[in-house]
């Protein structure tokens, strides 16, 4: 039975030492984290989501949703008890707004749940997680009205949300959609069409669920800019908030998928259903964008999340399992076998799965931060700053983070060797679970346009400026520390790479395109070793001073900076062969026709 341990000594270590989040206490919003808050609530988080939400995980995989004769959806045994537990104990609405019923606390906090759950279980996180983009869309763009009507039941998880916006012929080209909003005369909208891939599209958790649709009225462009959201009720709801008639929204059917099976992922057919337009008409592509950047950050977080769960197990395994004996010599004599973590390879996957796990950790919380800062930081500048910065790396959360979670995620199922092949073993669903969050919520090829294609140019190229003068300024800080001089000094070689490389596609993306979206992915990557780098740093100097203050719990301390040497040694040896590879151009890559690709 695979195992899961919510790593709550590690997430406070980020929020209190290395964020410092209790400082900001002056901001509104923070006042009420204060540290024995935060290590209360981080505690009693991760102690819900091992007890009750990761026992569900591999028998939710083995079950997965059925949709009945009537169109109705029920999730796995086990998944509406616990979904009752979430609720009761107030952990959707850690992070949400105090005037909807939210307890209104920093991102962070939010953030964290949100990892533990999908680590514990990312087909049932999916449920409370789906809904949150659907609430900040409505929060941001609803009218006074749709948001009482609506927000302070999705908020508290009475109801629950979807975002609808692939259709069968379209998914990254939103402009190509066909589903029809056409007026009526109580101001309402007949919605028609069909959307697929809708996760938690129908289930048995709520008595409602609030469907965002994306769809064109009557005249507008065939194109993006012709896009409107819609609010699109499973039942309506009456001005005094009770439920009436059921909408004309149903499942088609359940997609057979490869993982995260205990979510329902639906095809979703609107028959003239009743909507109600969000913001202004052909003006869907930006409320779209509120609910996908939120959602990144999320997927990036389940990247991290799976890579966590799988090492957890793979750890397990490689101290239980004897197999060979330490190059060095038997280092248990009296066993037949020594356990398979003194083999130099096993290690190898472990180190780099830690260091990873560790600094993404640190990243996507980091990053939670800035969400906040966006809006509450104490001046127009700082908070200019912190939208810069989330904006720049929220592509590299969701695609490097997704990335190296698989990677991780088929590193720890090897460790297993055979048994990892083995399903009651429960490391095939963490590849499989894993591997869905590359794809949804724009697949990662589309993340590194985003990032390399539009925010390295946007502004003048601001945020990237920024993001660069942080780590140039954090490498400067002089340190008595090795290991800290370490990670600086490669730091600043790896940061100095990927201006480079940025400055590459400034000279020759302009005349060939081809040669800023050949070389994207690789930047994504290297941005995304860079980002770690940088929390490795930070956690480097906190560790070292922890250290030297003897402030207890060493071992911890020493093992930050052992993976901080890690990454210093190991992962930015990648940085200068990224760099190369950016500039190596389209030619090669473009040189064949579609026919001379398909000759066999």
């Amino acid at each position: 039975m695979p195992v899961y341990n919510a790593p709550t000594r590690d997430t406070r270590f980020v929020i209190n030492e290395v964020l410092q989040l209790a400082s900001y206490g002056h901001l509104a919003g923070f006042e009420n984290a204060t540290q024995e808050m935060t290590d209360t609530i981080v505690e009693e988080a991760g102690r819900f989501v091992s007890e009750v939400v990761a026992p569900l995980n591999l028998s939710g995989d083995k079950e997965g949703c059925t949709r009945h004769p009537d169109g109705s959806v029920t999730t796995p045994a086990g998944f509406k008890e616990a979904y009752r537990q979430y609720v009761d104990g107030g952990w959707g609405t850690l992070s949400a707004p105090e005037a909807f019923g939210g307890q209104g606390l920093p991102h962070v906090l939010g953030f964290t749940m949100e990892s533990y759950l999908a680590s514990a279980n990312q087909a049932f996180a999916m449920y409370p997680g789906l809904a949150n983009g659907a609430i900040s869309a409505i929060r941001e763009k609803g009218s006074p009205e749709q948001q009482a009507m609506y927000l302070p039941k999705m908020v508290s998880g009475e109801w629950l949300g979807t975002m609808n916006l692939t259709e069968p012929h379209c998914g990254t080209d939103l402009g190509m959609i066909r589903t029809r909003a056409v007026p009526a005369a109580d101001g309402s909208y007949a919605i028609t069409g069909t959307k697929i891939f809708i996760s938690a599209g129908d289930h048995d958790l709520t008595e409602n669920i609030i469907h965002l649709v994306l769809a064109k009225t009557p005249g507008a462009p065939e194109s993006s800019k012709g896009i409107s959201l819609f609010i699109v009720p499973k039942f309506i709801v009456g001005a005094d908030g009770s439920l009436g008639e059921r909408n004309a929204v149903s499942v088609g059917s359940i997609e057979e998928k490869m993982g995260i099976h205990g979510n329902a992922t639906c095809v979703m057919n609107y028959d003239g259903a009743k909507g109600w337009m969000v913001g202004e008409e052909n003006k869907g592509l930006a409320a779209m964008f509120i609910m996908m950047n939120a959602a990144r950050l999320g997927v990036g977080m389940q990247g991290l999340a799976q890579a966590d769960v799988a090492y957890q197990n793979g750890l397990a395994y490689a101290l239980d399992r004897r197999q060979g004996r330490a190059l060095t010599g038997p280092a248990e004599p009296q066993e037949r076998a020594d356990p398979i973590i003194v083999h130099p390879d096993v290690r190898r996957m472990l180190m780099d799965a830690k260091t990873f796990i560790e600094g993404m950790r640190a990243l996507c919380l980091w990053g939670a931060l800035q969400v906040d800062l966006t809006h509450k930081a104490a001046t127009e500048a700082e908070r200019q700053e912190a939208d810069d910065l989330i904006s720049l790396l929220t592509p590299v959360i969701k695609g490097y983070g997704t990335d190296m979670g698989y990677k991780v995620a088929t590193n720890m199922q090897q460790i297993w060797g055979g048994h990892g092949y083995i399903a009651e073993n429960g490391m095939d669903q963490f590849v499989r679970d894993a591997r869905i969050a590359m794809i949804y919520e724009g697949a990662n090829g589309v993340q590194a346009m985003d990032l390399a294609g539009r925010k390295l140019a946007l502004n003048g190229g601001r945020a990237v400026q920024r993001f660069f003068a942080l780590v140039d300024g954090e490498c400067a800080q002089p340190s008595d520390d090795e290991t800290v001089t370490l990670v600086a000094g490669r730091l600043s070689k790896a940061v100095g790479e990927m201006k480079a490389a940025t400055m590459w596609f400034m000279q020759n993306a302009p005349a060939n395109p081809n040669n800023l979206g050949v070389g994207a992915y690789a930047y994504m990557t290297l941005t995304g070793i860079v980002s770690l780098g940088l929390m490795w740093l930070r956690m480097a100097k906190v560790a070292s001073a922890a250290i030297a203050a003897e402030a207890g719990d060493t071992p911890f301390y020493e093992a930050k900076l052992a993976c901080a040497r890690h990454w210093a040694t190991r992962y930015t040896t990648e940085a200068g062969a990224l760099r190369r590879e950016v500039e190596a151009g389209s030619e090669t890559i473009m040189a064949l026709t579609p026919e001379q690709l398909a000759i066999a």
